[in-house]
């Protein structure tokens, strides 16, 4: 009988735990996993050293695109499941990290540079490097890099191409551009490893472990990969309309 009377109150909790998640929890966890950023470098990135067209401005737009990527995941991600990243991304510890982090682009990266120099003449311990690399994978830093600049490229060949009075579908783009993939992975993994070991280099390494750890969770670690996966799609539905 009173498993029976408890009934009630367990199906509302799992119905709680299964609700889809909303259009602006998307928006909240993307901001704060740097998924967000992801949108708003695009138009900018792919209009750099470009004559000025509205057009690309129209259709790269950040907030379109971040709705965009957040409706094709629609169904994939509960409530719930987006309330815990949010939890995790607002703790203390994520805090303190993102304030690192923010430290080193106020100071107009003049230092970081420096840093940059001083690496080739005294590499940091091996273990410590291991550790940012560790970081790197699970917040995939290094991949989403990689990726807008990658799908920059491809925007960029094709608007040159059109230019000229030529046209390429996406699979003519990838075999031109693919050369071009390892070089931006290699580029971006070590602008990466460098900006870590400078931004946390007054953090000790267990307090570094244990942010990697938070990225590791499964289900900022889906939400992630996910982003990842579908951008490109994102990115080839906007140029088939240039």
């Amino acid at each position: 009988m009173r498993l029976l009377l408890a009934l009630p109150f367990l199906l509302g909790v799992t119905l709680v735990q299964a609700e889809p998640a909303s259009p602006q929890h998307y928006e909240q966890v993307f901001g704060l996993s740097g998924i967000s950023l992801l949108c708003e470098q695009a138009a900018p990135l792919i209009q750099r050293g470009q004559p000025e067209q509205p057009q690309l401005d129209q259709l790269f737009a950040a907030k379109p695109l971040c709705a965009e990527l957040a409706e094709k995941m629609s169904g994939e991600f509960q409530q719930a499941e987006l309330e815990r990243i949010e939890l995790a991304l607002q703790s203390p510890l994520a805090l303190q990290f993102t304030q690192a982090e923010r430290a080193v682009g106020e100071g107009g990266g003049e230092a970081l540079e420096a840093y940059r120099q001083q690496l080739k003449a005294k590499p940091p311990r091996g273990s410590r490097v291991e550790l940012v690399h560790r970081l790197d994978a699970a917040a995939r830093t290094s991949d989403m890099a990689t990726l807008l600049r990658y799908e920059v490229a491809k925007t960029q060949a094709l608007m040159a191409l059109k230019a000229q009075s030529k046209n390429a579908d996406e699979a003519q783009l990838a075999e031109q551009t693919a050369a071009q993939m390892p070089v931006l992975r290699e580029s971006s993994s070590s602008a990466v490893e460098s900006f870590m070991l400078f931004a946390y280099r007054q953090q000790p390494s267990d307090k570094v472990a244990e942010y990697a750890a938070l990225y590791e969770q499964p289900e900022l670690s889906r939400l992630l990969q996910r982003s990842i996966e579908l951008m490109p799609q994102l990115f080839a539905e906007r140029r088939a309309k240039l």
